[in-house]
């Protein structure tokens, strides 16, 4: 039995009726007994909600109509020995083994009331009554649909550890400096749906839990994370809360930094050695001048860090400063989707790893929680003629992230200086180009049609002579392409050059001749009727070799 006072009870049942529309409470008259086995279904269906609801608690009570939520009293099983064992029994039908966590009996002046105190479901476990999961509609009691078992399995994998409360914490413990800076960048972000007035009359209390930073259970460890003072780290131990700048090179040298990551990450960016690129574009005498690292870019990366890190493998994060890039190392699998797919198709994350630090950074400003901040950074780079941000994972369980300061071709940075109408998937698929990785076979062609690439696999290269391409007639034969005669003097140079070849090597030494503004189909017809019309003039024939049709010179 629980050793609350009479008056601790009260004022509890008190406050459950008065949230009677919650399904994590359910109110029952109950007489002399009431079904056990029914019991053991409000048992898994509250316990199931009450995971889902995020609470601690649910509630089965007896003694309160339920319609009117009027205190009745009960006489249900009103010997204690009898009452108490219903425990066991609960324990006996719940799989996984589950019970009660108490039993209040409180005499209230209406009468008796039994208060049934059901824990939640584990995280990552359903609780089924005799092999049966069961759930609640408004106020009915159903068989737990699928998707709701679902989410709570899930959760194993998903726990989100930001979102535990921290023992003992207090306001105490969080940097007033860091509140106030918090304070600031959420009127900012959030004006004017919210008014300033109105932020500013929030208690800091009423400020963390709109962060979500605070609930009932008390203080979490993203608000530590954000908004602790340095000498609360410990209330994180054995976790690691910390960023490593490193600078490497002949000159080593480092420093660490601690909570709150709202003041520190700035500090961390104002360590970087930054200073004005030159660059020169191609056939101009103006230099342009342009940031070796731009302030938001440096800080999305090292604010995508601190969300997204995994804290329960006790490492740190890391910057690493070499004299042409930067590079952050997290740990923690890359959680959802794969980068390019947030460069290029602004991919929606569904889920995250830690969804309550996640959710306050976003209310803060700090970043973009519908997945938009790397294709700001990849935009950033473009637009000042650098390469573009380069994900490795390589490496199981760890993102490393690298942020050029540097030209690393000059082709390339010549083709973002006279091509700025160039999609974007193009602009990325020469930044591969430019670093030896592979690209698409379609959207090689693209780029060929356009003349920025020159080379075969696997040593393509950004062309050298784009800088050019920015002539009237450049522009006009990639709009119109070579005459015919042309592309035939190709196809009978590559064969007689190389021996029999297959079609997709002839699509491929065509590709730069053909207009540029040809569809896929549009460029196999046309090189299906050259093929076509050579063979009836007796220049060329097809047949198999080696298990492949190729064309020959006749």
């Amino acid at each position: 039995m629980a050793a609350a006072s009479i008056e601790d009870n009260i004022a509890l049942l008190e406050r459950l009726i008065a949230n009677w529309e919650e399904e994590t409470i359910e109110f029952k008259e109950a007489g002399k007994d009431y079904d056990t086995d029914r019991i053991g279904r409000y048992v898994s269906a509250l316990c199931n909600e009450a995971n889902l609801a995020g609470s601690d608690t649910a509630w089965l009570v007896f003694g309160v109509r339920n319609k009117t939520r009027e205190v009745v009293g009960t006489s249900y099983r009103a010997e204690p020995e009898r009452l108490n064992s219903l425990k066991l029994q609960v324990f006996d039908g719940c799989v996984p083994n589950f019970s009660l966590r108490g039993i209040r009996v409180v005499e209230h002046p209406q009468g008796r009331v039994v208060m049934l105190e059901i824990p939640a479901a584990p995280q990552g476990m359903p609780i089924s009554w005799k092999g049966f999961h069961y759930a609640r509609a408004g106020e009915s009691l159903v068989p737990m649909p699928t998707e709701k078992i679902d989410a709570i399995r899930n959760q194993e994998s998903l726990l989100d550890w930001t979102a535990q409360v921290v023992a003992d914490a207090e306001l105490s413990d969080l940097s007033e400096e860091a509140i106030s800076t918090a304070r600031e960048a959420f009127k900012q972000k959030n004006s004017p749906r919210i008014s300033p007035e109105t932020v500013d009359a929030w208690s800091d209390d009423e400020f963390l839990r709109h962060l979500g930073l605070l609930t009932r259970r008390g203080m979490t460890r993203a608000a530590i994370l954000l908004l602790g003072k340095p000498e609360s780290v410990y209330l994180l131990n054995p976790h690691m809360a910390e960023v490593t700048w490193r600078l490497m090179g002949e000159e080593r040298v480092y420093e660490h930094f601690s909570i709150p990551f709202i003041l520190t990450t700035t500090r961390i960016y104002q360590r970087i050695r930054n200073y004005k690129l030159r660059l020169v574009p191609h056939g101009e005498l103006v230099q342009r001048e342009v940031e070796k690292y731009e302030q938001t870019t440096v800080l999305e990366a090292l604010h995508n860090c601190i969300a997204h890190q995994d804290y329960t493998l006790f490492s740190r994060i890391a910057v690493l400063e070499y004299p042409d890039r930067l590079e952050f190392v997290s740990e923690g699998s890359f959680f959802e989707g794969t980068p390019d797919e947030y460069a290029i198709e602004a991919h929606m994350p569904r889920r995250y790893r830690n969804t309550t630090l996640v959710t306050a950074m976003t209310e803060l400003n700090m970043i973009d929680h519908l997945g938009y901040g790397i294709e700001r950074m990849n935009r950033s780079q473009a637009s000042r003629y650098l390469p573009l941000p380069e994900y490795d994972l390589s490496n199981p369980g760890e993102v490393r992230l690298t942020i050029w300061g540097s030209v690393v071709d000059e082709a390339y940075t010549a083709v973002l200086m006279r091509r700025s109408d160039l999609p974007f998937d193009e602009v990325m698929a020469l930044d591969r180009v430019q670093k030896g990785r592979p690209i698409a076979d379609d959207m090689l062609r693209r780029l060929r049609r356009k003349g920025l690439v020159e080379g075969r696999r696997p040593r393509l290269r950004v062309a050298a002579s784009v800088a050019e391409a920015a002539g009237a007639k450049v522009d006009y034969l990639e709009q119109r392409g070579q005459s015919r005669e042309y592309c035939v003097a190709v196809i009978t140079d590559l064969i007689a050059r190389n021996g029999p070849s297959t079609r997709a090597e002839i699509d491929l030494a065509l590709a730069p001749h053909l207009p540029a503004d040809l569809t896929e189909s549009q460029v196999r017809n046309r090189v299906d009727g050259l093929l076509r019309g050579m063979r009836e003039e007796g220049k060329v024939r097809s047949n198999r070799i080696d298990g492949q049709r190729k064309w020959l010179l006749t």
